[in-house]
């Protein structure tokens, strides 16, 4: 098969690629004052625009534009986590505040409510808190209910300051990672201003009847199985257990438990398949899909992943809509840039990192090297197809299906190898094996827990038991599995990098590796498939530490 170069198949990654290193380099330090930076990104800027007049073909645009998005990058990052050097020393100490509600926390005690919120209103002495994003923690009435989104209350509690950078394996981390610089800890909720809008009461009151559907019929016989469901489809991972917690952790497989690419896909093909039985216009099925899968989202929170998740999906439906060549690579690559133009803090979450680069390693790697496989070697090459028995197409199909899912799983694997340890401590060799056969049954799950919730808004409760009995049986299976993986010598080692950098870097390392390799087509000449494997066989060598 013809291959394009990396440029044609993915333009953008030339623009995401220098803004996101702008932003790596403004986390260790901003060089220059942020009027200088964003000046210096106008005029490369301009220096990029010009070159494209009068000339035919244009020729010096690609490096005046690096340097406009790496200034810019630079720049935001100084922007968006904007901190006083008096805040660097600030003691603890109890402030009032005026808090309106960007996002709320599930929380297994009714009693306390914990989120993301924008400080609008500060005492006097703290007024350069106004504008500022910060994690708060408030004890709640006995019959009080949690705040809503865009809900504004005022609270009492003990303000400190995050760390500028701390562990990225640690809450803070998050944070930090999210551009909050404070958090407000033992707080109490004095009053609320300002009633949360009609549109997200609408979704906190969606959610809680998503909650109630999902447990029909299981919650009170296997309230354990029903927890896993509910953390599946709509993120409540305060549902498990300390115990599943552990074991979907060692296991490597946490992941399924998220709202991300694998929820969001799914939901979002199953949403387009019911669409399409309706036989609604191409135009009109895209923007109902998109509208409908963003309430789910929303309903469910919003979170960063599920929002990265989102925004893939609809770039390559759009794909389908505007009759173009569905791209995944270059919708992936799209939707990164969106989600760091709005937000290019993200940029240094667990979350934006694992999704990507795992996302990025399927399609550079996983993708080809399954072709590869499957043309090494190809049963019965010299006879044509039609001639083949219905014993030799089962076999041919079985060995395409597992060719090409042992190729992702392998080159996932190898960026979870080290995001494992870099964000939760931990090494999961066992990650391979428990993926591939893990995630299509996840997938059922996830189907059947979107099947529950149809029937349960269309008032089917017999649908509702079925679904949830048929999605817990699944789920059952998935935890049975995890439970006896784990138990098998060399499934998980407690591991550690033994620099704080060499995380970074190694995953840099890595990365780089797999877009050179897949954009030189994985030629023999210019190293082959080895060099990811050996960029991460030399990590876990000589920079991870073990127990």
């Amino acid at each position: 098969m013809t291959r394009r170069s990396l440029g044609h198949r993915a333009p953008l990654l030339w623009l995401v690629l220098p803004l996101m290193a702008g932003l790596a380099v403004g986390k260790i330090a901003v060089f220059a004052p942020v009027g200088w930076l964003l000046g210096g990104a106008l005029v490369a800027a301009l220096a990029a625009a010009a070159t494209t007049l009068g000339r035919r073909p244009p020729r010096g645009w690609a490096p005046a534009l690096a340097v406009a998005l790496f200034l810019a990058g630079h720049a935001s990052y100084a922007l968006h986590r904007a901190r006083l050097p008096a805040w660097e020393t600030l003691p603890p100490r109890e402030a009032r505040l005026a808090l309106q509600v960007d996002r709320v926390f599930a929380a297994k005690d009714p009693r306390r409510a914990s989120g993301l919120a924008t400080v609008v209103r500060a005492e006097p002495h703290l007024r350069d808190l106004v504008g500022q994003r910060l994690y708060f923690s408030v004890g709640l009435k006995k019959t009080e209910p949690p705040p809503v989104r865009s809900a504004v209350v005022t609270a009492v509690g003990v303000l400190e300051t995050l760390p500028r950078n701390p562990p990225p394996d640690s809450f803070d981390g998050y944070l930090a990672g999210a551009g909050m610089n404070f958090r407000l800890k033992r707080g109490q909720v004095v009053a609320t201003e300002q009633a949360a809008s009609a549109y997200y009461q609408f979704c906190d009151r969606a959610a809680a009847r998503f909650k109630a559907i999902l447990g029909h019929g299981i919650a009170e016989k296997r309230p354990a199985l029903a927890g896993l469901l509910r953390a599946m489809m709509l993120g409540e991972t305060h549902e498990l257990s300390d115990e599943q917690h552990a074991l979907f952790m060692q296991s490597g497989t946490m992941h399924l438990f998220a709202i991300s690419g694998l929820n969001i896909g799914v939901i979002a093909t199953a949403l387009q398949a019911i669409l399409l039985l309706v036989r609604l216009p191409a135009w009109v099925r895209f923007v109902a899909g998109v509208v409908l899968l963003w309430l789910f989202v929303d309903i469910t929170g919003a979170s960063p992943s599920a929002v990265r998740s989102f925004v893939m999906a609809v770039f390559l439906q759009a794909a389908f809509v505007l009759h173009r060549p569905a791209n995944p690579l270059a919708a992936l690559v799209a939707s990164a840039l969106v989600v760091l133009l709005v937000a290019p803090l993200q940029l240094f979450s667990a979350s934006f990192l694992m999704s990507y680069t795992i996302v990025a390693a399927l399609l550079v790697l996983g993708l080809p090297l399954g072709e590869a496989w499957l043309e090494r070697w190809k049963p019965w090459r010299d006879l044509p197809r039609l001639t083949w028995s219905w014993w030799q197409r089962a076999v041919g199909g079985a060995w395409q299906g597992t060719a090409t899912a042992l190729a992702i799983g392998v080159a996932t694997t190898l960026v979870s190898l080290l995001t494992g340890v870099q964000f939760f401590r931990l090494l999961t060799p066992g990650a391979l094996a428990a993926n591939l056969v893990l995630i299509p049954a996840a997938m059922l799950a996830t189907l059947g827990g979107f099947a529950s919730l149809l029937c349960g808004l269309v008032g089917f409760g017999p649908g509702v038991v079925l679904c949830n009995h048929a999605a817990a049986l699944v789920l059952w299976l998935i935890e049975e599995g995890v439970r006896l993986g784990v138990r098998l010598p060399g499934a998980f080692l407690p591991a550690r990098f033994a620099a704080e950098w060499v995380g970074p870097v190694a995953l840099a390392l890595l990365m780089a590796t797999l877009v050179a390799g897949y954009a030189n087509n994985w030629q023999r000449a210019r190293g082959g498939w080895w060099p990811p494997f050996a960029v991460v066989a030399a990590t876990l060598l000589f920079g991870v530490k073990f127990g």
